[in-house]
């Protein structure tokens, strides 16, 4: 583990349900802006992940990986398989494709 790595600050993320909708956010302590991860429920065991959004302000803090490993751990834990369509989503789960092939649907 680096310098960075450990003295980064640890995202705050919380979840935002609807009925066909979904919306991780998260916020470091002392940033400025919020982070989001959108999904959209296609069933009760396939989501799709659309969307991550990270403000300038936290590019390069790993908020974005974070949100990702949260939809993930909580996909896993709900038995739910996403498809990637987002590029972040996607370029996250090809790169840990056989660590994820429980939870990543393509």
């Amino acid at each position: 583990m680096t310098m960075t790595e450990t003295t980064r600050p640890t995202p705050q993320i919380t979840y935002q349900d609807s009925e066909t909708k979904g919306r991780y956010a998260a916020r470091l302590p002392g940033v400025a802006g919020e982070a989001e991860l959108t999904l959209s429920k296609v069933s009760e065991i396939l989501i799709i992940a659309d969307h991550t959004s990270v403000p300038d302000s936290m590019r390069g803090t790993g908020v974005a990986r974070a949100l990702v490993e949260r939809l993930i751990a909580d996909a896993r834990a709900k038995g739910q398989r996403i498809v990637p369509l987002c590029p972040f989503v996607r370029a996250h789960a090809m790169k840990h494709r056989e660590a994820l092939a429980d939870v990543i649907q393509w």
